[in-house]
């Protein structure tokens, strides 16, 4: 069991107890909410429920359990491996592939292969359906994703990107012919209230920065390089559609019907750099844009 005391002052009055460790802390909101109800959150004695209002000044005890044995199936499902050792797997995932079991998507997801790849080695801070998993992207974006195979690696890593020390790029198509040839989005998202599937730009979100490159310009498409300051959900894909140029093949928030027949959007998390958790050494990769994407920019340029 391992124990984590965060102590609250008054800035945080009023915030829900679940909010307060997440943003504070490597744990996510919803493994934050599960350890209040499994009665793991405490303050002077008393478990706390999830809803619980931070009161001002005191002390939260967070008791951490054991990694239970996991009930996701590890599943040969081939991995793109730019990167391993210890502590750290840099994989790049193809467009397609889920990242972790969800309703609907119980098994081939990347999780099922990285449980077949590295058996129990994976980090347990984020529950048994997303062991290792300290940052995610899109079913069908594709590129680069770095797993911690132990908790020290997973809070290291956590803290670089809470604290925008990892550095994060993608490539995207657009629609539009953006005439900047830089910017920034800095627009608060939150679940779109008329659609809870939904990602949108909301008054009281949470903050979201997206800095964006104009890498190539195709007419009625612009090639952009997006650099994520802060990592929301689907914060690109949002961003980029608030200033009128959604991504490419983005069904959800984009044009409904386009001329290339995607799969998805055409967003590619090309570039990723963090200090290794273990040694202190900057580290920094990049993936080739995959070839459907590659296609459709030559045939742009003819």
């Amino acid at each position: 069991m391992r124990k984590i005391v965060m102590k609250a002052n008054e800035d945080h009055a009023g915030e829900r107890l679940d909010r307060f460790i997440a943003d504070n802390s490597d744990i996510s909101r919803s493994y934050a909410a599960k350890l209040c109800e499994d009665g793991f959150v405490m303050s002077n004695g008393k478990p706390l429920a999830k809803k619980y209002k931070i009161a001002g000044s005191e002390e939260v005890m967070i008791d951490i359990p054991e990694p239970e044995t996991l009930s996701v199936e590890g599943e040969n499902i081939p991995l793109d491996i730019v990167y391993e050792d210890n502590d750290i797997i840099v994989v790049n995932k193809p467009q397609g592939l889920c990242v972790h079991p969800a309703p609907g998507n119980e098994s081939g997801t990347l999780v099922n292969g990285l449980i077949y790849h590295c058996g129990n080695e994976l980090s347990a801070i984020n529950g048994v359906i997303r062991p290792g998993i300290v940052h995610r992207i899109d079913k069908d974006t594709s590129g680069l994703l770095v797993i911690a195979k132990n908790n020290e690696a997973h809070m290291k890593l956590s803290a670089q990107l809470k604290e925008r020390k990892a550095m994060r790029k993608y490539y995207a198509l657009v629609n539009g012919n953006i005439k900047e040839n830089s910017g920034s989005v800095n627009k608060p998202l939150g679940r779109n209230p008329s659609e809870r599937k939904k990602m949108a730009v909301v008054k009281g979100g949470r903050e979201a920065i997206t800095h964006f490159n104009v890498l190539e310009r195709f007419g009625r498409y612009t090639l952009v390089e997006c650099v994520l300051e802060t990592g929301r959900t689907h914060q690109i894909r949002v961003h980029m559609a608030s200033i009128g140029h959604s991504i490419v093949g983005d069904m959800l928030y984009g044009i409904k019907k386009e001329k290339f027949s995607l799969q998805g959007q055409l967003l590619h998390a090309k570039t990723i750099g963090f200090v290794h958790p273990s040694t202190g050494e900057m580290m920094e990769f990049t993936s080739e844009i995959p070839v459907y994407f590659q296609n459709i920019l030559d045939n742009l340029r003819k």
